[in-house]
């Protein structure tokens, strides 16, 4: 067994990822989960895996290549020791999630729903199916016909082959491949019978249409097993100096297609000899993670699972809800103007960050906007109101963070229509990623600019809106919105460090600004005092904000945290954190809050922010955390924690163990994301 690290005082962060993503598995296991939507959870942990293969597994090897072991980064681990047991951690995690499909399988027949493959198919099935193949597939279908003596051609980057082998007279053998198109639909709806519901996957189609694939080759038998290749996804930017900014990180979006292999899977039932010969040709090496897997892969398309109309088998849709007080019909302007107003998505409707936005545009008293732009949705109603509001002649700033991993292109692309349109477009900071997610609007009132703004935990993304938890406080604040005005100014000019007097930002303040705040606390403790932190975040994984935690829980102070993802915080241990206790939500949405409270001797001091406790957002990208001053707002915020503090369904415990343990005790039931949305629910009745 491989220790995390020196006398186990940080959890390895690849190693607590897994586990979070166990987590993921867990909701995909879990009975009371609606059934279709623990298939779209089985989706959700192969794209995590796929996502953390091209990023993390990717570094980890680079680090291995380097021939420094690595130990200083990896948290004591070498990076050749941590490979394998990455390896071998998600074998067992796939081999966990095929008993999961199969057991979700089994329930869905009793539901008279059946996915069945292409040795169970019916007459009246097999006319659908080959009209379908030569409609639908055929026209489209990528076949790769391999030779000995032929390099293979490059293999996309997460795309599902089914590799072929023929076996022709004279004991010869036939390899080629076939592309799992990602443009055809997996999951092809056969019609009714018998008020049954039939499915089969467009690999088993393939299968079924092999002979008119193949029909001119004079085979004996045929088979088709699946593999896929995951490559590395770092960008390799130019130095060219004759190039944009946009067209280096365009060019390296395509390279990364060509990236290094890093990791294989296959179906275990392949035979040696083809899985020699694909593995030789492929160029996949040892230190590559080599995975058998099952029948399927790119399972990550179980996300998109047609719901074939079976709301039952579904979570029940909510009602995004109003907030007291904001009007949809009336002047955000106005309302803003009197008080701060806090937007909790997705539990409220996101549609007041766009109603803001389309009144900014058509205001004749608004004379600039300025906003940062991390991730869009695919069609965007916030960069069409931009747009909108440049072709009436505001000033229209855009920081666009074209380097958000996996949506590079996409930013690409709103980034050109923008400019285009006469948006003042800023790419961000050099060596810097711009995370933070905020909004300054000026508008002239009585010959003199007032601000308006909002700022964000959360991507101003309509799609992502509806599954991921995030706080924007909406305010006229001038004191908070001079300061995040400084942050745009830093954007134009990036030598110029300016101070802030109310919010906190990377990369300059916060992990200083975190440590005070941490340091009043034991300060208060010592003096008896009221003391505790309370945290809500995505990730930790920042040692030296770790070590302040522990040094504060050494010094008694209560602090709980609510961490959904990577924790390499060990709490629990006596002497070191035993006034730690960190809890883990994973549910029917995605947790994405980030939340920062202290105690302040009952006075509490109460942030939301775009950054995690983590190396990256501390020191390598511009975040903002903003103080929460409205009374009302704070102890919302208070009370919603306190509710996801008090969830024993869908929370677990991170200790020591790793094990994912859920907290379950004698209390009643409390499933926090439910109950948040009664609690908001219930203030607009008050």
């Amino acid at each position: 067994m491989v220790k995390n690290s020196p006398n186990n005082i940080y959890i390895n962060r690849e190693l607590s990822w897994l586990q979070f993503n166990a987590r993921v598995l867990q909701e995909a296991s879990d009975n009371t989960v609606p059934l279709i939507e623990r298939l779209r959870f089985l989706g959700i942990f192969s794209n995590n895996l796929d996502e953390f293969f091209k990023v993390r597994y990717a570094t980890i090897k680079r680090i291995d290549y380097a021939g420094k072991g690595g130990k200083n980064q990896l948290g004591g681990i070498k990076a050749s020791e941590l490979l394998d047991v990455i390896t071998q951690t998600v074998i067992k995690q796939q081999s966990q999630s095929l008993k999961i499909l199969s057991d979700i399988q089994s329930h869905l027949e009793k539901e008279n729903i059946f996915i069945i493959n292409e040795t169970q198919i019916s007459k009246a099935q097999s006319t659908f199916i080959k009209n379908y193949f030569i409609q639908n597939v055929s026209p489209a279908l990528v076949t790769i016909i391999l030779n000995e003596d032929i390099k293979i051609p490059h293999l996309k980057d997460s795309a599902a082959y089914l590799t072929i082998n023929m076996a022709l007279e004279d004991n010869e053998h036939q390899y080629a491949l076939i592309e799992i198109s990602k443009n055809m639909d997996r999951f092809i709806v056969l019609p009714e019978q018998d008020g049954k519901s039939y499915i089969i996957m467009l690999d088993d189609l393939l299968r079924y249409c092999l002979d008119d694939i193949f029909n001119i080759f004079d085979y004996k038998s045929i088979s088709a097993h699946m593999i896929k290749i995951t490559r590395d996804a770092e960008l390799d930017l130019e130095s060219d100096l004759s190039k944009s900014f946009m067209e280096k990180i365009s060019n390296s979006v395509k390279g990364r297609l060509d990236g290094e292999p890093v990791r294989f899977v296959y179906d275990k039932t392949i035979d040696t000899k083809t899985l020699n010969f694909l593995m030789d040709k492929m160029g996949i090496e040892s230190t590559d993670s080599i995975i058998p897997g099952g029948r399927y892969h790119n399972r990550r398309d179980y996300m998109g699972f047609p719901s074939l109309g079976r709301q039952d088998l579904l979570y029940d849709k909510i009602v995004a809800l109003p907030i007291k007080g904001l009007s949809l019909q009336n002047s955000i302007f106005e309302a803003i103007a009197e008080k701060d107003y806090l937007q909790y998505a997705p539990y409220q409707t996101f549609s007041y960050i766009v109603k803001f936005l389309r009144e900014a545009a058509l205001d004749p008293k608004v004379k600039a906007i300025k906003i940062t732009i991390y991730r869009l949705a695919q069609v965007s109603h916030v960069a069409s109101s931009l747009i909108n509001a440049a072709k009436n002649g505001k000033k229209v700033t855009v920081s666009m963070e074209i380097q958000a991993r996996f949506d590079e292109q996409a930013n690409i692309d709103y980034a050109e229509q923008m400019q285009r349109e006469g948006v003042n477009l800023i790419f961000g900071v050099q060596g810097l990623k711009v995370h933070s997610k905020m909004c300054v609007i000026e508008r002239e009132e009585n010959n003199k600019i007032k601000r308006y703004g909002f700022v964000s935990t959360g991507n101003f993304n309509e799609s992502t809106a509806k599954i991921y938890t995030d706080y924007t406080l909406f305010t006229a604040n001038q004191k908070i919105l001079k300061d995040l005005n400084k942050v745009f100014s830093f954007f134009e000019v990036n030598y110029k460090i300016y101070r802030y007097k109310h919010i906190i930002t990377s990369p300059h303040y916060t992990r200083n600004a975190f440590f005070k705040l941490i340091d009043q606390e034991i300060s208060n403790k010592k003096k008896g005092k009221p003391a505790y932190i309370r945290l809500k975040m995505n990730s930790i994984s920042s040692y030296k904000m770790i070590d302040k935690l522990y040094e504060a829980s050494r010094a008694g102070v209560k602090i709980q945290m609510i961490v959904r993802g990577i924790c390499c915080l060990v709490p629990g241990v006596k002497g070191m954190s035993e006034n730690i206790e960190v809890l883990s939500i994973i549910d029917k949405f995605l947790e994405h809050t980030r939340l920062y409270t202290f105690c302040n001797s009952d006075n509490p001091k109460v942030y939301i922010s775009s950054a995690d406790f983590m190396t990256r957002n501390i020191e390598n990208r511009v975040e903002v955390s903003c103080p929460i001053y409205d009374e009302d707002i704070k102890q919302e915020l208070i009370d919603t924690f306190n509710i996801c503090w008090s969830d024993n369904v869908k929370a677990r415990i991170l200790d020591q163990s790793q094990s994912n343990k859920y907290k379950h005790n004698n209390e009643d039931k409390v499933r926090s994301q439910f109950e948040t949305y009664n609690y908001l629910k219930n203030k607009l009745e008050n």
